[in-house]
């Protein structure tokens, strides 16, 4: 008797360029179905992105991730209309120019890269919980590991703002810090979560504004390898040696410890809060 699976499925945000879609093209080559929960579309020329989405391989669910509002009917659309999700890799993020606010008034780093990722996770249990791997990875960075201080209070509305050293390293520290902190309630589940530094990536897109510091600029073009180098890092968090561990910080594939943990608990607090009074008491009041 033959019997079928059924394929198996990623989700993965930001899907459409850079790193996301690096990682996004290794996995429809691989013959897995990808989710992109993505604000913008994908680039037009591109074949293979072209042919999956004709034969249904990808699914697109369209958002600006740091609008709960859009959000929060992406998500509903996802739990909809798919089956289950074997990977959800929380990719979506960036470094911005300048101080920026989401539309519910936090610092646009922190909603996109420390909150957003939470509520993904959280509204996408239950399809997880119906595939076979079970597993979340969270898109880090070692932007923040030469920093010798972290003020958690600060990461709604910082005081200042600096490039990829201010807001930026710190919401993925604080991502990181809660990955950490919430892995045990997900593990005792079933569901596996880790956070993996991509490395140096060359990501610079022509035309549009990043927060990359001016000096750093013309070194990430000389210097930095292509995205699919940050995609495959991404990968092998979720499918290689440390695939079985949960909670783990991984940069360059190998387990790294992370520093400022007695605030983990703390920020895992912060944004169940926001998730439970922002995202879910809202969703129930509508």
């Amino acid at each position: 008797m033959n019997i079928t699976h059924p394929p198996r499925t990623a989700l993965i945000t930001g899907a459409n360029h850079g790193i996301g879609l690096a990682l996004t093209r290794r996995m429809l080559d691989e013959g897995w179905e990808v989710l992109a929960l993505i604000r913008s579309a994908f680039a037009e020329d591109d074949p293979l992105i072209g042919q999956a989405l004709s034969s249904g391989q990808l699914r697109i669910y369209k958002a600006d991730l740091s609008d709960f509002g859009q959000l929060r009917s992406a998500l509903q659309d996802i739990n909809r209309h798919e089956a289950h999700l074997d990977l959800l890799f929380n990719n979506a993020g960036g470094s911005f120019p300048e101080l920026l606010l989401s539309k519910q008034g936090r610092e646009l780093h922190y909603e996109l890269q420390t909150v957003v990722p939470y509520i993904i996770t959280m509204e996408l249990k239950p399809l997880l919980l119906q595939g076979t791997l079970r597993t979340v990875v969270n898109t880090s960075s070692n932007a923040f590991m030469m920093k010798r201080s972290f003020d958690p209070a600060s990461l709604e509305h910082p005081a200042k703002f600096q490039m990829l050293t201010g807001p930026y390293a710190d919401t993925k520290r604080a991502m990181s810090l809660w990955t950490e902190a919430v892995a045990p309630a997900l593990a005792a589940e079933g569901i596996l979560i880790r956070s993996a530094d991509p490395g140096g990536n060359n990501t610079l897109r022509s035309g549009k504004k990043s927060g990359i510091p001016l000096w750093l600029k013309p070194i990430t073009r000389l210097f930095f390898p292509e995205p699919t180098h940050g995609a495959g890092l991404l990968y092998q968090a979720a499918l290689g040696e440390h695939s079985g561990k949960s909670g783990v910080f991984l940069i360059k594939n190998q387990v790294r410890p992370l520093k400022f943990t007695e605030h983990s608990s703390r920020i895992l607090k912060d944004v169940q809060a926001i998730y439970e009074q922002e995202f879910v008491q809202t969703d129930r009041a509508q």
